[in-house]
């Protein structure tokens, strides 16, 4: 039985699309690098767009297999543009979404942003961006509950900014997600270099053999990076692109106890399992598609 969050008339869907004012919870941490404007990784939202009409089965698959709250559905706009969307936030201890289920046309480029994150000072933030090499996308604007922007680092990896003129407050969560991020060798050094300046983050594996099977690809190797930074774990797979459906179509994975509990739950629920799972390295996955389309990567054990 999933229950409702209090929360807002809006959902924080408007949250990966706002941002917090003064008195916001800060988890940055000291990394050797310029402050972050982070918050916390339960702030950072992964923006799902589902298939129209599939919100509802989205969610309810979501919290049969790992649990949490949602806050209720409103109808908004949430980009500087006019459009519709059905969206809510869902808050579940593997990690924080924000769901559009939009009645008109995606206004462009929004779809393209992986996750929405929370700044402490939204200025700044935008700021602190551009200085790192990012280019802004989408200029701020103001939502109804505050403002955002999306910007892209070098690779095409798109994020939104967000700030809420009221500050939310959620719990922490149980296992912090991975931001996927898949790259050439062209873009990699760049994409690092910029990234890490901004989210104040840094290397704490870098593994040029990683043993290909963790993106399907067994018998082979590649580059895998992982991050870690206020704004949580991130983990680059450098690739020739010649991947097997759905890998690359994962904005994030998540990190649970029991992969095989897990896996019925997901399938009891509604989801498909595409791959998997893996064993390998101390690390077992599996990609999953539930409701409405969404990709996502689970693993179990070594998180580097």
């Amino acid at each position: 039985m999933k229950h409702k969050a209090m929360a807002w008339t809006l959902p924080a869907v408007l949250v990966a699309l706002s941002v917090v004012g003064s008195g916001a919870p800060s988890s940055a941490r000291s990394t050797g690098r310029a402050p972050t404007t982070a918050v916390g990784p339960q702030y950072d939202t992964t923006h799902v767009y589902v298939t129209h009409g599939k919100e509802d089965a989205f969610v309810d698959s979501w919290l049969a297999t790992f649990g949490g709250t949602h806050t209720t559905k409103v109808v908004t706009n949430v980009t500087p543009t006019p459009s519709e969307a059905e969206s809510e936030l869902v808050l579940s201890p593997v990690g924080t979404l924000s769901v559009f289920d939009f009645r008109t046309p995606v206004p462009y480029p929004f779809g393209a942003e992986r996750t929405g994150w929370l700044m402490s000072d939204f200025d700044r933030g935008v700021r602190l961006a551009r200085q790192s090499g990012a280019n802004t996308v989408v200029a701020p604007f103001d939502d109804p509950i505050g403002r955002d922007a999306v910007v892209q680092f070098p690779g095409g990896v798109n994020v939104q900014l967000y700030w809420h003129t009221k500050a939310p407050s959620y719990a922490p969560l149980e296992t912090v997600p991975d931001n996927r991020v898949y790259l050439t060798p062209d873009s990699a050094t760049a994409f690092l270099r910029s990234y890490l300046r901004f989210t104040g983050g840094r290397t704490v594996c870098d593994d040029r053999a990683a043993d290909g099977g963790d993106i399907g690809l067994p018998g082979r190797t590649y580059r895998r990076i992982a991050l870690r930074s206020p704004f949580g774990n991130t983990v680059v797979s450098v690739t020739d692109g010649h991947l097997p459906y759905p890998f690359g179509r994962e904005a994030t994975g998540y990190a649970v106890k029991d992969l095989t509990a897990t896996l019925r739950k997901a399938e009891a629920a509604g989801a498909q399992v595409l791959w998997g799972p893996y064993d390998g390295k101390g690390r077992s996955n599996a990609m999953v598609r539930f409701p409405g389309g969404y990709v996502a990567e689970l693993h179990q054990g070594s998180d580097l």
